[in-house]
């Protein structure tokens, strides 16, 4: 991995990887600011700028920005999470700068004209509707809030109607004025380029930007308590989210229980869950576990849906999983077949050029290094069995977790 790094005399810092044996650049802009970061008045606000971005800059209109690229057979996108927001871009290498400077654009750039916001509301607001009429997404929104209660990591990323309904032109920039800090930005850029083009194209415009210190410090979470909750929905099958709290970003433990997941519910066919929920009983089409590290907190999750008439049963299934794992140590051959299966996905994810762009730009920013994808494998295999039933038994006992059902009306 030959990653070139440098940081601007305002903070701002620029990771490059160059891959030859590709026609494309991926460019993004990684913000340190996310829906975590809004107060209850501003819910949906960083989301509510992602799609604002699109609509005019100082130099710029609505057209002028979606067709830049795409005219030219790339992309343009951005995303909002608790704790980032990203804007980024793939395209021929040949139009590299002009990625370059539209990312830069509408960034920093943008205006918020008020009679863009109102049109965006309405899309917006259908955003959250479409969400809510898919139970399988919203659920998890609502394990969210049940597991981060009264919390802002509990909150929709959309935002509510009432929030989304009152947003005007000063918000936005009243939003970005409090949480903008230029040392949290990267510039990330993964393609066929030199690290002598990327800075010749986007070094003097970043440069005039001046230093800006937010003096805006996340609020820790640290008030869980288990609940359980059932929801009547007009659905045809009954839902199951179970989740809690876990190994924040910092955490020692945090590829351990990265490993631990995917051999219970990860997104391979052979997972324990899928195993027995689906192959083996037929109780389910799908089911996962997830875990998310956050920079203080994080969170496992488990999520499935099955007929009224074998939810109880699918859901001892599922503890039962769990269980298996709190009290019996995986053999040689199992751990070593996980680990080899670990490391292959990830092998396989490094091949994603666009997402490993953003993988530099975020572990920087959380971590101000980016770690080789060699050194996160010895920790995969360095892993005992012992530290793996160990976890088990912290992160998968029942008396700690949340349980948010939704069964048909």
């Amino acid at each position: 991995m030959d990653l070139n790094i440098k940081e601007l005399k305002n903070g701002i810092r620029i990771v490059h990887q160059e891959v030859t044996h590709t026609r494309l650049v991926h460019c993004g802009f990684i913000l340190n600011i996310g829906s975590r970061d809004e107060t209850k008045e501003q819910e949906g606000l960083a989301h509510f700028w992602e799609h604002m971005a699109f609509k005019g800059t100082k130099k710029r209109k609505t057209f002028h920005i979606l067709n830049r690229l795409e005219s030219l057979g790339g992309e343009l996108n951005a995303y909002t999470t608790k704790e980032k927001v990203c804007f980024y871009a793939s395209t021929l290498k040949e139009h590299y700068s002009k990625a370059a400077d539209l990312l830069y654009d509408i960034t920093f750039n943008s205006t918020f004209p008020q009679k863009q916001i109102e049109k965006e509301r309405q899309v917006i607001l259908e955003e959250m509707a479409m969400y809510r009429d898919s139970p399988e997404d919203s659920i998890q929104d609502e394990l969210d809030e049940l597991v981060f209660e009264n919390h802002s990591l509990g909150r929709n990323i959309l935002g509510n109607e009432e929030t989304v309904g009152s947003f005007s032109h000063l918000d936005f920039i009243d939003f970005i004025s409090t949480q903008l800090d230029t040392h949290q930005i990267i510039f990330s850029v993964v393609g066929n380029i030199s690290f002598s083009k990327v800075l010749k194209s986007i070094e003097g415009p970043l440069n005039e930007i001046q230093e800006k210190r937010s003096l805006y410090v996340r609020n820790g979470f640290h008030t869980y308590l288990p609940k359980t909750k059932i929801i009547e929905r007009e659905i045809s099958q009954s839902l199951c989210a179970i989740g809690r709290p876990a190994y924040s970003l910092h955490d020692p433990n945090r590829y351990k229980l990265f490993l631990l997941n995917n051999i219970l519910g990860g997104p391979s066919m052979n997972s324990r869950l899928n195993l027995t929920l689906r192959e083996r009983y037929g109780y389910v089409y799908n089911i996962e576990s997830t875990y998310s590290p956050f920079s203080d907190t994080g969170f496992f999750g488990v999520y499935f849906g099955t007929e009224e008439k074998t939810l109880k049963k699918a859901q001892s299934l599922v503890m039962k999983e769990m269980a298996t794992l709190q009290k019996k140590k995986l053999g040689k051959i199992q751990l070593q077949m996980a680990k080899e299966q670990a490391i292959g996905q990830m092998a396989m994810a490094e091949e994603n050029y666009a997402g490993l762009m953003l993988v530099y730009g975020k572990s920087l920013l959380d971590h101000d290094k980016v770690d080789p994808l060699e050194s996160i494998f010895e920790k995969i295999k360095n892993t005992t069995a012992d530290e793996l039933q160990e976890i088990a038994n912290e992160i998968f006992n029942p008396e700690n977790m949340s349980f948010l059902t939704y069964k048909p009306q």
